[in-house]
């Protein structure tokens, strides 16, 4: 059965998706109605199709600017830097953050190939150096990958004089942000410290 094999494999590359995991989701996907498949197909189609990333912070949107980059009240002053689209959501939900986000879309991680020409790292230099930025918080994951491309930004923006702040700790180190909870992620952003 190569097709069902191969649908196995296609699921299994998916993040968080094991062995396992893989093989009930292709079952499923199997002995659901047509319809369901077609749906979840035409979906994924149309989303591939007009999402893109938002020209100033490289988040998902259907526009030029995310809606928070077209919010005239965020605060442009005030640049959240994270590591992927779900962090901000992650953020968002604390409602303790009221300015713009950066996203790398990855950290750095030599192992896996990831160097610093494969993040946003170019396009957040160049909002901070056009000017009106007060402060850039570097909420990247407190992994050892996260901590890697706080240091590395840190050293770029040092000289364009814009206040460089780290999120607080409370957040559990080798977590993710998009699993922790609001009351830890609003702590952590509430008590941030310079870096």
């Amino acid at each position: 059965m190569k097709n069902v094999e191969r649908l196995v494999a296609a699921l299994k590359r998916l993040p968080g998706v094991g062995p396992k995991q893989s093989e009930r989701l292709a079952i499923h996907l199997l002995r659901a109605p047509r319809g369901e498949v077609e749906n979840l197909t035409e979906a994924l189609r149309e989303a591939k199709a007009s999402v893109r990333l938002c020209s100033r912070c490289g988040d998902f949107t259907e526009r030029e600017f995310c809606r928070l980059c077209a919010d005239p009240a965020r605060d442009a002053g005030l640049i959240c830097v994270v590591e992927e689209p779900q962090d901000v959501a992650a953020l968002e939900r604390t409602r303790a953050f009221r300015g713009l986000y950066h996203v790398l879309h990855g950290a750095l991680s030599p192992l896996e190939g990831l160097g610093p020409e494969r993040l946003r790292a170019r396009e957040l230099i160049e909002r901070v150096r056009a000017g009106g930025v007060r402060e850039v918080v570097l909420a990247t994951d407190p992994d050892t990958e996260g901590e890697a491309t706080a240091l590395y930004l840190a050293q770029l923006l040092k000289p364009l004089a814009a206040k460089i702040t780290r999120i607080a700790h409370g957040v559990p180190l080798g977590g993710d942000l998009d699993y922790l909870d609001e009351r830890t992620l609003s702590h952590a952003l509430t008590g941030r410290r310079e870096f």
